[in-house]
């Protein structure tokens, strides 16, 4: 069967892609060996955060006395929990099946695993099928760590950290990036101990240590406990209610579960990569140029395969660049476009452009200015004062070279920052708007204010 195109895999590029394309009359085949809509879906956007808010609500009951507001002794259903998370990702999934199955006569949906067996070619199904081009969007997994002993612990990962039965008495988080921050905090305002490992000095080792000291500080005001720079020797399982993480020095942690957050590698170990002339960097990921091309004519990969950026927002951006390329005739490429993010602990992280570590590093001039988030109006009256506020600037242009914040809504308030770094915009022009008041986006004008040009 010869069709336009063939996309592998449905996550946040491949849906809009294929769905795309056949509306402009493209013969499209779409291939899924799983659950519909990819990591966001079903292992990442949507469970953790619908869990994350169910958190949040434990945790502001049960401080809301720190407002004058008695709640009385605050009680987690965590199977209720769990309940509604499955019923918001089978919501989602049913979304995708629908817009797939739903797509026309051009958009065939094949569910089942695609392997290549020759370039612009897959078996899939027991059936064959080739295209003019074919777009990989497999996604990745999360990576088993070669720790001594892991393969002997029934440890979890994301996924399966979010289909427990019961609340763990004490999580032992492996690793202290992005997942294992959101799910550790969740976990230990549901009521469970958490002790979170990490072998860098600081939680969130991208970020600049201020940022992430002030994350630490919460989390450590909460009760997680912090093992910072630890170096893990090997783990064990002497008794089917314990787990044992030793330590380099003799130190040792049991805890009723552990959690493994170490990072993620690419789905692409069954994928026959070799028979279709598709290289793979060290780490497994596809290689591709700044406009997607793989080392295969014809062969385009998108999304956390390539081993860029893993939001999902960068996937489904990717899916524009890509049916603009190739359908349009569009020049806007993949390559040093911008690309927020955010860490949805908390107070959660919002982030875009370069952190002042990456300025100093790249040898990039830069100005720096800080915010205790404390300094707020806003902050002051809702008592949520943790956090600070962080901008760089280009000295001569005085465009904004990247900002982190850590605080109410970060996520929502970087955008501000966004929108003014892709329109070009100063930070005078921040300087100059009328904010509201009192809004925690006043504290986004503040923070500019404090450098010396505008004080």
């Amino acid at each position: 069967m010869h069709y336009d195109y063939l996309i592998l895999g449905t996550g946040q590029a491949g849906v809009p892609l294929a769905t795309a394309l056949a509306d402009e009359g493209r013969r499209v085949a779409i291939f899924e060996k799983s659950h519909l809509g990819g990591t966001c879906v079903n292992y990442g956007c949507t469970p953790t955060k619908t869990m994350i808010a169910s958190a949040r609500a434990a945790h502001v009951a049960r401080t809301a006395q720190r407002l004058g507001v008695r709640t009385g002794e605050v009680q987690v259903d965590f199977p209720a929990v769990i309940a509604r998370k499955r019923s918001i990702v089978a919501q989602w999934r049913e979304g995708v099946t629908n817009r797939l199955e739903g797509g026309g006569d051009n958009l065939r949906l094949v569910r089942s695993q695609a392997r290549f067996d020759g370039p612009k070619s897959v078996v899939a199904g027991g059936e064959h099928f080739t295209a003019d081009r074919v777009v990989i969007n497999v996604g990745c997994h999360p990576v088993e760590p070669s720790i001594p002993g892991l393969r002997d612990v029934p440890w979890l990962d994301n996924d399966r950290a979010m289909e427990l039965a019961h609340l763990p008495k004490h999580l032992l988080v492996l690793g202290g990036g992005y997942i294992g921050c959101e799910l550790g905090q969740a976990f230990r305002r549901f009521g469970a101990r958490v002790t979170i490992l990490d072998h860098n000095p600081h939680l969130l080792s991208r970020e600049d240590v201020d940022i992430s000291e002030a994350v630490e500080g919460v989390f450590r005001k909460e009760g997680i406990d912090l093992r910072l720079g630890a170096k893990i020797v090997d783990v064990s399982a002497p008794a089917t209610s314990e787990v044992i993480v030793r330590l380099d020095g003799g130190d040792q942690i049991s805890g009723s579960h552990l959690l493994v957050a170490t990072g993620r590698t690419a789905n692409t170990a069954d994928l026959g990569c070799e028979a279709a002339g598709i290289d793979l960097d060290r780490r497994g990921f596809i290689v591709v140029d700044e406009r997607y091309r793989t080392s295969a004519d014809g062969v385009y990969a998108v999304g956390d395969v390539t081993g860029g950026p893993q939001f999902t927002h960068s996937s489904w951006d990717d899916h524009r660049i890509l049916l603009d390329l190739l359908e349009h005739g569009g020049t806007r490429t993949r390559k040093d476009r911008l690309v927020p993010y955010a860490v949805f602990t908390d107070p959660s992280i919002g982030r875009v452009g370069l952190s002042e570590k990456e300025a100093r590093e790249r040898g990039v001039a830069h100005e720096v200015s800080t915010l205790p988030f404390g300094a707020v109006a806003r902050a002051i009256e809702t008592d949520e004062t943790a956090g600070l506020l962080k901008v760089l600037i280009d000295p001569k242009t005085e465009r904004i070279l990247g900002a982190g914040i850590v605080g109410l809504e970060a996520a929502e308030l970087v955008h501000v920052f966004v929108a003014m770094m892709a329109s070009g915009a100063t930070a005078r022009s921040l300087v100059d708007a009328e904010m509201i008041h009192p809004a925690l986006a006043e504290g986004l004008q503040s923070v500019v204010m404090r450098f010396d040009r505008y004080a």
